[in-house]
């Protein structure tokens, strides 16, 4: 029997590859779903940083792989392997330590016919990357190459300069704001005249395409009050943190970092947040 934890609120959300999946996850918990794309996953065309890595990691070797999403795991080493034969590439890897950002690169890395040398825990944050490798060996003068998703983790990178690492970013794909923005500008126009009482943000540089949005229709500071009555619902603490970082609050974050125990759940406990910040 289908849940109806949400009783009828409406719930934005910014999905992109997984919009149809989101939108059924809101009606089946009793929501009714506005969602939008608010990303758009392009890769690099000419995939400059990460060949040139490749050049790098053969001619020079490398001690430490930080490997941060799944599927950038998966699109740097069909990177590699479009120049270099996999056994070349594992023997350059060798002795490599490769750390795993959670479950997903994991996942690729078992996929791709690697064994992590270090799984992060949960919540899988750069803190977590830096503490994972601070227990396992110091860094100082190490070669330290970090995937990068999305925007740069700057934060990681520096973290590791500090620690007297020798850092390269390896980029290998970034987002862009869709083609066609009505979609999103019309979820953000419903959230500024009070009409969804609950936002959900499964992505880290969702939340930083709203905000550019808002901002370029000059409606930051109307967005940011309208927010205070909102139930905001993060997927875990990365995206956590990028939403504190615009000046917004976060109401939830879920048991674990699905996005289906994030609908779940948030259905749950919606009606008593929007109570408390009401209260409040």
């Amino acid at each position: 029997m289908a849940s109806a934890g949400f009783h009828g609120l409406t719930v934005a959300a910014f999905e992109s590859r997984m919009a149809t999946e989101m939108g059924r996850l809101i009606e089946r918990h009793g929501g009714t779903p506005l969602v939008a794309p608010a990303l758009r996953e392009i890769p690099l065309e000419d995939n400059s940083a990460a060949l040139q890595f490749g050049e790098q990691l053969l001619t020079q070797g490398l001690d430490v792989l930080v490997l941060m999403t799944g599927a950038g795991t998966t699109t740097l080493f069909e990177i590699l392997y479009s120049r270099h034969s996999t056994d070349t590439i594992k023997r350059a890897l060798k002795e490599t330590v490769l750390i795993a950002r959670g479950p997903k690169p994991m996942a690729a890395l078992k996929a791709l016919g690697f064994k992590p040398t270090l799984t992060v825990p949960e919540p899988n944050t750069w803190v977590d990357v830096v503490s994972t490798l601070d227990a396992h060996r110091p860094v100082k003068g190490l070669r330290v190459a970090v995937q990068e998703y999305g925007l740069p983790n700057r934060d990681l990178v520096e973290a590791l300069k500090q620690r007297g690492a020798n850092v390269v970013s390896v980029p290998v794909y970034r987002w862009a704001l869709p083609e066609d923005t009505a979609p999103l500008k019309q979820v953000i126009k419903q959230i500024l005249t009070g009409q969804v009482q609950v936002m959900l943000v499964t992505n880290a540089a969702q939340i930083d395409h709203v905000m550019l949005v808002v901002e370029q229709d000059g409606k930051t500071a109307e967005f940011k009050t309208i927010s205070r009555k909102l139930v905001i619902a993060s997927i875990g603490p990365t995206a956590s943190e990028r939403i504190r970082n615009h000046g917004l609050t976060v109401d939830f974050e879920p048991s674990h970092g699905k996005m289906g125990i994030l609908v779940k759940e948030t259905s749950e406990t919606a009606h008593s947040l929007i109570a408390r910040k009401a209260g409040a």
